[in-house]
């Protein structure tokens, strides 16, 4: 079987809230970490959401 081109990754609030989104990734054509402005619940606002790995 051949390797999955996509990938599952976090992304963890910038606002330090400890909320995080799962999103997937195509691994071959975004290699740099991913960064999206998106809302978040717990600090009532958008912010960044930088990619982390799921433990």
């Amino acid at each position: 079987m051949a390797k999955a081109v996509t990938i599952k990754v976090k992304l963890v609030s910038t606002a330090d809230t400890g909320f995080y989104y799962v999103a997937k990734k195509n691994s071959r054509t975004m290699t740099d970490k991913m960064v999206k402005k998106k809302y978040d619940p717990v600090a009532r606002k958008h912010v960044e959401f930088r990619e982390a790995k799921i433990k």
